[in-house]
């Protein structure tokens, strides 16, 4: 770890807190604003649209001003959004609310790359190690967005307004830090240069891409549409807002806490037994949420979704680094960003039409095609290089 990769885990930890703070909140103030109750996460599923729709921008900016100006250009509408998002509450816009999280969305699609520029910023034999640790320093959120949120929801008259406020202030502080953060020398591309590398589709179409992409996609899915839930589960189970906002710290810390050992365990043992440890723990931690609403049922289903959550992205993370040229990253990474995004956005908007129609355990069992899913993925990829292995044997 050097200097750039501590600062870069403490923009992450920021990036969490607001995202953290968004779902404990945006659900709730959504419920309270929507004109009907299965519009309740619309907000929660706007800035996961927001970000998927930002992918292709995010990719351009990135390829034109370099990672620093991106990330700053990112952390700027961050400040924006969170300051439009709290004039709303306080307006008592319900479709204000859902633009301003739209527009936040763009923030999120520039700090889902963080990982990425992790790898950038070390040695290729610490790669995996630098993703996982500075995916860690999202531990920052796990403790300050909940904490954030429970504390700050009457900062004003408002309910929730201070919340978004203060998130402002939060973007602010990390565009502070990015700004001691020395990446690689980026050369920008001159006026008509040919863009390097294979076609998207093609760089796509490779099995380990492919499965990198989809365990991405569908683990981030499964974990969001559960966690999204979770505060409307609990309100409705008789818990108060300061239960879910600890639930929700927890989880948070079993999604972090894992990067300090993640990576050495991917280096040692490689991606896809880890992303097959993910896969089963989120079936646990089901198992677990099917078994009753008690605090502390939801407090250990989610913690283990956490950590599952943490062993498939870090592996999918890993696992997709080798599958690209330098010349190509832009185009994937935002290729598999949109994934993540546009399951993400399914899942939010899932999580709460069906927790408020048809209840906590009904969204559990449906929770299992994804993870079965990802199941499969990983089962077809190790038997597609065994193969590969053994072809090259003879």
């Amino acid at each position: 770890m050097n200097r750039n990769l501590w600062l870069l885990a403490l923009c992450q930890g920021l990036f969490l807190t607001n995202n953290v703070t968004f779902i404990a909140i945006n659900g709730l103030v959504g419920l309270s604003l929507a004109p009907l109750g299965w519009m309740a996460t619309l907000p929660v599923m706007g800035y996961v649209v927001g970000g998927a729709l930002s992918t292709g921008l995010v990719a351009k900016s990135q390829s034109r001003f370099g990672r620093r100006v991106s990330f700053q250009m990112g952390l700027a509408v961050a400040c924006i959004s969170a300051c439009g998002a709290a004039l709303a509450v306080m307006a008592g816009s319900f479709w204000l609310l859902v633009i301003a999280t739209v527009v936040a969305g763009y923030y999120s699609a520039n700090g889902q790359l963080y990982r990425f520029a992790a790898a950038e910023l070390a040695l290729p034999s610490f790669r995996e190690k630098a993703v996982s640790l500075v995916l860690a320093g999202g531990l920052i959120g796990a403790i300050a967005g909940p904490n954030l949120a429970a504390r700050s929801r009457t900062l004003l008259d408002t309910p929730f307004a201070g919340a978004y406020l203060v998130l402002a202030l939060v973007s602010l502080v990390a565009m502070l830090l990015m700004a001691f953060i020395q990446f690689p020398e980026h050369t920008p591309p001159t006026a008509g240069q040919a863009r390097g590398g294979r076609p998207l589709l093609q760089i796509l179409m490779q099995p380990t891409l492919m499965v990198a992409c989809a365990c991405a996609a569908l683990g981030y899915g499964v974990m969001n549409l559960l966690m999204a839930a979770t505060p409307l589960a609990m309100q409705q189970c008789g818990l108060t807002f300061d239960d879910a906002a600890w639930v929700l710290e927890w989880h948070v810390i079993g999604m972090f806490a894992p990067g300090f050992f993640t990576g050495s365990l991917i280096k040692r043992w490689g991606a896809l037994p880890i992303m097959a440890t993910g896969v089963a723990l989120n079936g646990l931690c089901i198992c677990i949420a099917l078994s009753g609403v008690d605090l502390h049922q939801f407090v250990v289903a989610l913690f283990l979704l956490g950590i599952g959550w943490n062993f498939l992205f870090t592996g999918s993370t890993s696992l997709s680094l080798n599958a690209y040229r330098p010349e190509e990253k832009d185009r994937a990474q935002a290729a598999i960003n949109f994934c993540v995004f546009a399951v993400t956005a399914l899942t939010s908007f899932a999580s709460g039409a069906l927790v408020t129609t048809k209840g906590w355990h009904l969204l559990n069992w449906g929770s299992l095609v994804p993870v079965g899913l990802t199941a499969i993925a990983l089962g077809w990829l190790y038997f597609q290089q065994k193969s590969s292995a053994a072809a090259e044997g003879v």
